[in-house]
């Protein structure tokens, strides 16, 4: 059995108890384990790690919703990073997760993992520009990891972005000069918290994203 001490800081968000979440948690790095052989799914370096690299870092968001948010987008997936982990912590509470990745075989890791562990998670096997934004769920909440640039990913989150969504976004020590290089195109609100598992890493919750004005 894994030790789960990893999960303790957030198992009061979690919707069932410590355990079962945790035995998920084990059957999912089962899985990230035998599909790495035949498809990156994360760093192999951090894979044996993937207890506090990954699904507590993935986890961490869980401080930051509220029961408010029940509709989520996950752009650019990959392993299912912090997609899974929180559909994961919080099955059984009927929240939907829609997960964005345009790789096939990561699509077909994805759709397994939600099948095999019941999760209520929709895969879209395309890159997010592919995607009308009128045929996916309205989200409250847009997460994404280790994917792009902070101005990259405001063009990709723009179309999906409502009136009540917030993205919370894991961002690394570059966050501060994404965040500069991003205010000269878009108007937003953000919300800065620290990384848990990352001593230069933080959380940035945006809302209100808009294309900046020419004045």
């Amino acid at each position: 059995m894994a030790d789960y001490s990893a999960l303790m800081p957030y198992a009061r968000h979690f919707a069932r108890p410590i355990e079962d979440v945790g035995a998920d948690l084990e059957s999912y790095a089962a899985l990230l384990r035998k599909w790495q052989t035949v498809q990156n799914l994360v760093s192999r370096e951090t894979l044996d790690a993937v207890w506090s690299r990954h699904f507590a870092d993935s986890l961490q968001v869980l401080k930051l919703l509220s029961d408010e948010d029940q509709s989520f987008l996950d752009i650019g997936s990959g392993g299912g990073l912090p997609a899974l982990p929180l559909a994961i912590a919080m099955k059984g509470q009927n929240r939907q997760f829609t997960l964005i990745e345009p790789n096939s075989r990561k699509v077909s890791f994805l759709r397994t993992v939600a099948r095999e562990l019941g999760l209520l998670v929709t895969v879209e096997g395309k890159r997010s520009d592919q995607i009308d934004s009128r045929e996916t769920p309205v989200p409250d909440v847009i997460t994404c990891r280790a994917l792009a640039s902070l101005p990259q990913l405001c063009s990709w989150m723009s179309p999906f972005m409502a009136p009540q969504t917030r993205a919370i976004l894991h961002k690394g020590r570059e966050h501060v000069e994404e965040l500069a290089e991003t205010v000269t195109g878009w108007d937003f609100n953000v919300v800065s918290t620290p990384s848990d598992t990352d001593s230069s890493g933080v959380l940035l919750t945006l809302s209100n994203l808009r294309v900046k004005s020419v004045s």
